[in-house]
């Protein structure tokens, strides 16, 4: 175990890329446990408000990137400072992320359907970094052998292919695949093969003139929500807790209506 870590991780310079996802992980969970007993009023925990004005974790979440960050690029080759900065980035990040649905609407989303968006983030960023820990790169250039890699007509190419399926997967209104599509490209080509989801530019551009593909795709997206929308809602009420449900839930959260407008059933 000790020689695969370092031979994975310490010698191609991963350990603080380590560091800063622990962090960040770490940083999301402890946030989502306090912010959870204060919404329950159990705890010695309570919001931070000064002058009558509530500070979200989001501020200090920015500095604390920002420290990080610059401090990262700053260490240059001193380990040591490197590590420090990389948990000071995850940990920054973790805040911020945390409240990514409040940054997106402008509002305090934090306990509404609305705020599932930062738990989704969260999980996609953890994904994402765990496959670049496992050794892979940004658009599958990682597949090429090093004669491929010499060889730069073959490596434009591939990355000018690889791009255009995450391309495609991203209009067709796909944007988890299109975005774990840039680290595994098996994930965009399916994307891009599928058909589009309702509404997506994609389908509004292409499937305009084509009522059946029309058709099609939104039976097939009304069956794909019906099926993963309930172990979602459940994963994301684990991880960030539920939402208030005396709001109405966010359109887009909702399961997509079969052709023939038949409405879909309230959970």
């Amino acid at each position: 175990m000790g020689h695969w870590f370092t031979r994975n991780i310490v010698e191609p310079g991963k350990l603080p890329l380590l560091v800063a996802l622990a962090s960040f992980v770490l940083t999301f969970l402890v946030t989502r446990t306090v912010t959870r007993l204060i919404r329950a009023g159990k705890g010695p925990f309570r919001n931070v408000t000064t002058g009558g004005l509530h500070i979200h974790h989001v501020v200090p979440g920015v500095v604390l990137t920002l420290v990080g960050g610059f401090g990262g690029i700053g260490a240059g080759r001193h380990e040591a400072a490197a590590i420090v900065c990389a948990v000071l980035f995850g940990i920054g990040a973790g805040l911020v992320l945390d409240e990514f649905a409040l940054i997106l609407h402008l509002d305090d989303v934090y306990w509404t359907e609305e705020g599932r968006k930062s738990v989704e983030v969260v999980v996609l960023t953890t994904a994402l970094l765990l496959l670049v820990l496992g050794g892979n790169s940004p658009l599958g250039v990682d597949a090429l052998t090093p004669e491929e890699r010499q060889n730069r007509a073959s490596l434009a190419l591939s990355l000018g292919v690889n791009f255009l399926f995450v391309l495609i997967a991203l209009l067709k209104g796909k944007f988890r695949m299109a975005v774990i599509g840039t680290l595994v490209p098996l994930v965009a080509v399916i994307g891009a093969l599928r058909l589009a989801r309702p509404g997506s530019l994609w389908s509004r551009r292409v499937y305009r003139r084509r009522p059946r593909a029309r058709a099609r795709a939104g039976l097939r997206a009304y069956h794909h929500d019906r099926r993963w929308a309930r172990l979602s809602r459940r994963l994301h009420d684990l991880i960030g807790g539920a939402p208030d449900r005396l709001l109405s839930p966010e359109p887009g959260e909702r399961p997509a209506e079969p052709p023939g407008g038949r409405p879909d059933e309230r959970r």
